[in-house]
Formats: C-alpha cells, sequence, structure tokens
C-alpha cells in the first residue's frame, strides 16, 4: 500500500501549469513545510520540505486556493522519478502525488502568511440575514430564540 497524510504550510504559492493537446490539465506543484516531532542530536533544522504535485480539478483547486502559509492537510502517494539533466548527470525525485488536500486553519486564524480560504466568516440568523461571526468559530445567536434551540 502507498499511502501518505501530511499536514503542513506551502513554502510558496503553487507553481501551476497546463500540459498540451485537446484535454489540458492543469499541473500543480507546491512544497509543504512539515513540522518534525521531535529533533535528533540537536539538529537546526525542524521541519522537511516535501514535493507535492497535484493533476486535474485538484491543481486547479491548488491554483485558485492555495498560497504561501496556507496550513493544508493532503493525502496521496509518493511518486519516484529520474531523469537526466542537461549536464548528462541522473537526478532522482520523489514526490506526494496528491489525491486530495484539505484546509486545517480557518482564513481568520493567525500565524498564516497567505490569503487562506475558508468557507465563509458568516454565520445565519434568525432573520435570514447574514450576520458576521464572532471570529471565534461559533455562531451568534440572536436574544429571545431560547425555546427554538434543541438544547438547553
Amino acid at each position: 500500500m502507498n499511502k501518505v497524510i501530511l499536514m503542513g504550510r506551502l513554502t510558496r504559492d503553487p507553481e501551476v501549469r497546463y500540459s498540451q493537446g485537446e484535454g489540458s490539465m492543469a499541473i500543480a506543484r507546491y512544497t509543504l513545510a512539515v513540522d518534525r516531532r521531535f529533533s535528533r542530536n540537536n539538529d537546526d533544522q525542524t521541519a522537511d520540505f516535501i514535493g507535492c504535485v497535484a493533476f486535474g480539478k485538484t491543481g486547479e483547486f491548488a491554483e485558485k486556493y492555495l498560497r504561501k502559509g496556507t496550513k493544508i492537510a493532503v493525502t496521496g502517494r509518493i511518486q519516484t522519478g529520474s531523469y537526466t539533466n542537461k549536464d548528462g548527470v541522473k537526478i532522482y525525485t520523489t514526490d506526494v502525488v496528491v489525491e486530495d488536500h484539505e484546509f486545517c486553519e480557518s482564513k481568520n486564524s493567525g500565524g498564516s502568511e497567505g490569503g487562506n480560504y475558508s468557507g465563509g466568516g458568516y454565520s445565519g440568523s434568525s432573520s435570514g440575514r447574514q450576520e458576521p461571526s464572532a471570529g471565534d468559530g461559533f455562531m451568534n445567536i440572536p436574544d429571545g430564540i431560547d425555546e427554538e434551540l434543541p438544547f438547553n
């Protein structure tokens, strides 16, 4: 079984290209900085920088919503390969082919440089109007509707 699950922050905006031909497909490449749980022998490096590549709709999603500093969780598989560079040296590659990615924090969360996408920032009210949420992830509940709530 070849399954990878990572959580980290993008080190830069994704680099997106489109394949040639009739059925052109998005190919997004980005690097994920993944914190290490422990450091060995007082190692200064506390994160690993892992190359990721997303194809098709997943690549288009990366192009549209992912930015430098965005914290995401990625599931995918390891893919290795090699090529010969212009100097005739064989280069070996290891990438995570992304099958799915999810946001790990809201747009309003601190610690991120980039413009994260979140599913809202607004919560509904009993009047049907949209009101800004308190910013803590909880919905504002207007006074006087205690009898309508399904819990006490």
